[in-house]
């Protein structure tokens, strides 16, 4: 080969740069096109303008992931699924970044990167362990909540189109007089529910591990569209104190609180190209509109950061100019330059104010609600833990069959921990939660239960604070 043979060189170094970074974390996922049609005018709880008035619809793309494994890993594994929703409105993108399950592992944004490491295969073996996460959570029993749903058969489900899908974290709703109301944003499924059992799940992956993909594209390819409800819980913020856990604590449900149906989500087309529509969509908890806040949840706090600047890092600087991630809305921000850079600007002017700017003005109705801040700054545990009540609730919920399904997934990875305090720590936490759910388990996993009583009856030690 010579030199000189330009188009081999050129296509050889173009072929070298066609991948970009994986996800750290969601890097196995689907999306699909939809859209948003909102069931009335909810202007009293917020002045966001897709909720304006029945009937508004929206257009949405959703990308389902699953959460810890690699891209081409089975889509059947047990793992959390992710369910981001990013709405095109007129007032620019907004994004509702969630899960299937309504609660996470940590409260505590700080923990983030060593809860991923210690689910991520271990940097010796490059094999996914226990006893590295079991590790992990074992210094965080707030974590109990969220394993309870994940050993369930609600840890593997039958298919993206039969689970419903939750924001997770506390969010404010703000109207035009400026009133705050407190949100969680609950998804629906209008399919009805399917999960699997553990041996489900492995014959499902076995006979096809992109299963979940290949369901949801045929259901659109024979116009079965999937869809969801958006239901929301509201609280004003004179109730937050109400309650005998924190509201703002991801680990927790909103239980006892009504929700509302607001709208109705539709799936319907599928993208014509995997990677420039999917591979690059780009979401973040920080993408709001007026009318839509983030809470003080501090889980949150270290999203609102993160998940941008992960983009940054594995798409650009300019990612928010990709067709899939760019709003409908007319931007306007000053932003110049970088890799890539799609936009278009002309004239000599990148900046304001400026005496050229014309028609451009500010908006009012983009501010963010006031906030009152009384106290010290200090770093210490929130005040209402309440770790265990709601997982024993959970686990009372459950039929007898699903009991047992959570006992023998739950055991078989507990099983393979070799520290002996570490099994002993978890079983107590799970006894904790609930005395036949805790006992069941030590049984399960050979540790014993009088070991474990004399655990319960311990002072828990403080295993992090977060700073508020």
């Amino acid at each position: 080969m010579l030199l000189d043979n330009f188009h081999l060189i050129q296509k050889l170094a173009r072929f070298d740069r066609e991948r970009i970074p994986e996800r750290v974390v969601h890097a196995r996922g689907v999306g699909v096109h939809g859209e948003f049609v909102s069931y009335g005018d909810w202007s009293t709880h917020t002045k966001a303008k897709l909720f304006a008035a029945k009937g508004k619809t929206t257009p949405t793309f959703v990308r389902f992931s699953t959460v810890i494994h690699p891209a081409g890993s089975p889509e059947q594994l047990r793992d959390p699924r992710g369910f981001a929703v990013k709405f095109y409105t007129e007032e620019g993108n907004w994004d509702l970044v969630g899960n299937n399950l309504p609660v996470f592992f940590i409260r505590d944004a700080m923990k983030f990167p060593d809860m991923v490491h210690s689910l991520k295969p271990s940097p010796v073996t490059n094999q996914q362990d226990p006893n590295r996460f079991f590790d992990f959570f074992s210094h965080v029993p707030e974590s109990t909540h969220m394993l309870t749903f994940l050993y369930s058969d609600q840890g593997t489900p039958a298919n993206l189109r039969q689970m419903d899908g939750f924001g997770v974290h506390a969010f404010k709703w703000v109207n035009a007089k400026g009133d705050v109301t407190y949100v969680k944003f609950n998804w629906r499924s209008q399919q009805g529910h399917k999960t699997m059992t553990a041996a489900e799940a492995a014959a499902a992956s076995a006979k096809n591990h992109s299963g979940h993909t290949e369901d949801l594209y045929e259901a659109i390819a024979a116009k079965d569209f999937p869809s969801w409800e958006l239901g929301v819980q509201m609280l004003p913020a004179a109730d937050l104190d109400k309650f005998d856990f924190d509201l703002l604590d991801a680990t927790k449900v909103w239980t006892g609180v009504d929700e509302v149906k607001v709208g109705k989500l539709t799936l319907n087309r599928v993208p014509e190209n995997f990677f420039q529509v999917t591979e690059q969509a780009a979401f973040s908890p920080g993408m709001v509109v007026p009318g839509i806040e983030p809470s003080e949840d501090k889980l949150l706090q270290g999203r609102l950061f993160s998940y941008a600047d992960t983009q940054r890092y594995r798409i650009g600087a300019n990612y928010l100019d990709v067709p899939v991630n760019r709003p409908l809305a007319q931007v306007a921000n000053n932003n110049q330059n970088g890799a890539l850079n799609q936009g278009v600007r002309a004239g000599d002017v990148n900046y304001e104010p400026s005496v050229t700017t014309g028609g451009r003005r500010d908006q009012p109705e983009s501010e963010a609600s006031k906030a009152t801040l009384v106290g010290t700054v200090t770093q210490q545990p929130i005040k209402k833990t309440l770790n265990f009540k709601q997982a024993g609730d959970l686990f009372e919920s459950f039929a007898d069959e699903q009991k047992t399904n959570l006992i023998a997934n739950l055991a078989g990875d507990l099983g393979r921990v070799k520290n002996a305090e570490v099994k002993l720590t978890m079983v107590s936490y799970f006894y904790r939660a609930n005395a036949d759910y805790g006992t069941r388990l030590a049984k399960a996993v050979g540790v014993n239960l009088d070991a474990v009583k004399e655990k319960v009856e311990q002072p828990q030690t403080n295993t992090g604070a977060s700073r508020k």
